[in-house]
């Protein structure tokens, strides 16, 4: 039986709609009642009349994985592990609740994993955790995190994360690590990709100079299920499909709502009024921060990420991250 965890999040969603739709038998992890439901009303979409049918062969476990005597109980029976929970945010007040469940949660789940002798366990990352390195005009596989590199307490997290899991390779765990970029995908727009496609379809004005790698859900989860299958273990791939710069990006996701294209570029300047503009609201009025110092540093940067490793591997293609904005879009407009 497989087991995924963050099975009601963007990529556990998608992940478990492959999976059952090839009759594996699985169980999945969720935190809230809300978030079943919604994780539902993606099947719905995706597969109609057999929606209901299908997402009822999950074996569904109310949990989380910091919660070691329920998380042992859901590890009966397992033989592979997908772990695609995590919590994702840049506000560093939150950095001891990332570590518990980015850091910690992932070492229990390493730890279960060697207890129960799983078979294979795939650790979903981030392309966060890879550093430019100096007269390298690319990130790739051999990349290496960089701690005098100011980071994210998001990317900060899921490093610390990946270390678990390594730890687990060196004691006999067969495990695989996919770095994804920005994911491009229906169903979640409150974060992420997903967020952007709400903020364009209100009339997103700016965009920066920055760059970053895109990909889109369903090559994710066919990645992940084709290296978990494999005969590969111990090793990481960087899943993208594309280098876009953040005017291109946003220009594609504009185009295909038929919105205004963001024309505005925000400078250095720009972001730092508005990040103290922030900060200082916050301070008086409370309200929420949505611009950090790492992100105005990735807003600016520009990383260039090598995907041969997983093509070379798996013989694989990419969608065309145009066909996957058109495609989430579509669903994003149907919801709204």
């Amino acid at each position: 039986m497989i087991l995924v965890t963050g099975a009601t999040g963007l990529v556990g969603t998608h992940l478990l709609m492959k999976i059952v739709k090839e009759k594996h038998k699985v169980r999945a992890l969720y935190r809230s009642e809300t978030k079943r439901e919604h994780a539902k009303k993606i099947f719905s979409y995706y597969l109609t009349d057999q929606a209901d049918t299908l997402f009822n062969t999950i074996d569904w476990v109310k949990t989380d994985i910091t919660n070691i005597p329920d998380l042992s109980d859901a590890f009966h029976e397992i033989t592979h592990v997908y772990h695609c929970a995590a919590w994702i945010t840049f506000n560093p007040k939150h950095y001891k609740k990332l570590r518990k469940i980015n850091i910690e949660g992932t070492a229990n789940i390493v730890n279960l994993c060697l207890i129960n002798n799983i078979q294979k366990l795939c650790y979903v990352s981030s392309i966060a955790t890879l550093d430019e390195e100096p007269n390298v005009p690319f990130i790739d596989e051999s990349s290496e995190w960089n701690p005098e590199i100011s980071k994210s307490v998001y990317a900060i997290t899921k490093y610390g994360a990946e270390m678990e899991v390594w730890r687990g390779a060196q004691e006999h765990l067969d495990v695989v690590i996919v770095n994804p970029g920005i994911i491009i995908g229906p169903g979640f727009y409150e974060g992420g990709s997903g967020y952007l496609f709400k903020r364009i379809n209100a009339g997103m004005k700016y965009y920066t100079s920055g760059s970053t790698g895109y990909v889109a859900i369903d090559d994710v989860t066919n990645i992940m299920c084709q290296l978990m299958n494999g005969a590969c273990t111990n090793k990481r791939y960087i899943v993208i499909g594309e280098n876009l710069g953040f005017k291109t990006a946003f220009t594609l996701i504009a185009n295909a709502l038929n919105k205004p294209v963001p024309t505005k570029k925000a400078t250095p300047v720009l972001m730092k009024i508005a990040f103290y503009l922030q900060y200082l609201s916050h301070i008086l009025f409370r309200t929420k921060r949505s611009i950090f110092k790492s992100s105005i540093q990735s807003a600016f940067s520009s990383p260039i990420y090598k995907n041969d490793a997983v093509k070379k591997e798996l013989d694989y293609t990419f969608i065309p991250i145009e066909k996957a904005v058109k495609e989430t879009a579509q669903h994003f407009l149907s919801e709204i």
